[in-house]
């Protein structure tokens, strides 16, 4: 049951500090990544795992996607990632304008600079910790799905603590851990336990990353229904 308390305190809601530059972000450097982000936001929400529904968690936005910019030889904590816009789960399309740049992010310090016309994702301190695992990974999909959440543990990912909450540095420190969990590189998913339906897919390409998110939704959907028995 998805706990409406802690939705009123966190659910689409900034829990860390933001320094946000507004302004336009460069179309000539961005606007092929945030085509490429928008045509798989669309994919996704037709099947439910990111948007804006009334009847899902008091009809307030979920689920995000990210991509790595330049440099990509960046380190930790300045591996700069374009990232939809806080709130923008009732668009049905994104343009340059509906995404944030992070620029750096500090989650110790529970702080992320951003740029761009509006703020970054309430997740972006998420994304940042899952760049910094590994350079290879270059697209970040934060979806919300029910099905596959429930059966996480039977579809054998990886998963954050029941007690952490999305957005903060305890979500960056337990996705630190997971990287020694046997299935997260070969699965290239986990689960956020503390965050009601909250999903993370993972890849080098957008392709990779949402055909993840779309597999298990299928692997999930397969288990619910059992197999099918032919008539005679």
């Amino acid at each position: 049951m998805f706990d409406k308390s802690r939705k009123g305190r966190h659910e689409g809601v900034t829990v860390f500090e933001v320094d946000h530059a507004k302004q336009a972000l460069s179309p000539s450097r961005y606007e092929r990544q945030a085509i490429e982000l928008s045509a798989w936001r669309s994919i996704l929400s037709d099947v439910g795992l990111i948007g804006q529904d009334a009847q899902r968690y008091d009809g307030i936005g979920f689920g995000n996607l990210s991509c790595r910019t330049a440099p990509i030889s960046a380190g930790r904590g300045r591996r700069s990632f374009l990232v939809t816009g806080s709130q923008t789960g009732h668009l049905s399309q994104l343009t340059l304008d509906n995404f944030a740049r992070v620029t750096q992010y500090d989650w110790r310090a529970n702080r992320v600079s951003s740029e761009g016309l509006c703020p970054p994702s309430s997740e972006s301190m998420t994304h940042g910790a899952v760049y910094d695992l590994a350079p290879s990974i270059r697209y970040i999909f934060h979806v919300h799905a029910p099905s596959i959440w429930s059966l996480r543990r039977r579809l054998k990912l990886p998963e954050t603590g029941a007690c952490i909450e999305y957005g903060t540095p305890q979500m960056a420190d337990a996705i630190s851990e997971l990287r020694r969990h046997s299935l997260f590189w070969s699965r290239q998913a986990f689960a956020m336990a503390g965050h009601e339906d909250g999903i993370v897919t993972f890849g080098k390409t957008a392709q990779e990353a949402g055909s993840i998110a779309l597999a298990l939704l299928a692997q999930a959907r397969q288990i619910v229904h059992g197999p099918v028995h032919r008539s005679e």
